[in-house]
């Protein structure tokens, strides 16, 4: 049933957050949505890295993270990634 409303396993959660962790330089993970779209998932990770870094270097880490994920869980199919500086993240400051 909870997939029929594009639900998830809460270990799935789980895994994306202690995946997207292992990247470096992300230093934190603030917010993780995932559904199913018919036989595949989609994500959308919203992550914080270091406020000095370079947009490059920031773009950078997001494609780690997209890359890590996509190769790591089955089904994974699509995966958006928002990169907070670390003097703005989290929901409050959107």
């Amino acid at each position: 049933f909870t997939r029929m409303l594009d639900g998830v396993d809460p270990d799935l959660v789980d895994k994306i957050r202690d995946e997207t962790n292992h990247v470096k330089g992300v230093l934190s993970v603030n917010e993780i949505r995932v559904r199913w779209i018919g036989h595949q998932l989609h994500a959308e990770v919203n992550i914080t890295v270091d406020k000095v870094i370079s947009v490059e270097e920031g773009h950078q880490i997001a494609n780690q993270v997209e890359h890590e994920l996509i190769h790591h869980l089955q089904f994974l199919s699509k995966v958006i990634i928002h990169v907070d500086p670390d003097n703005a993240s989290g929901e409050k400051f959107h």
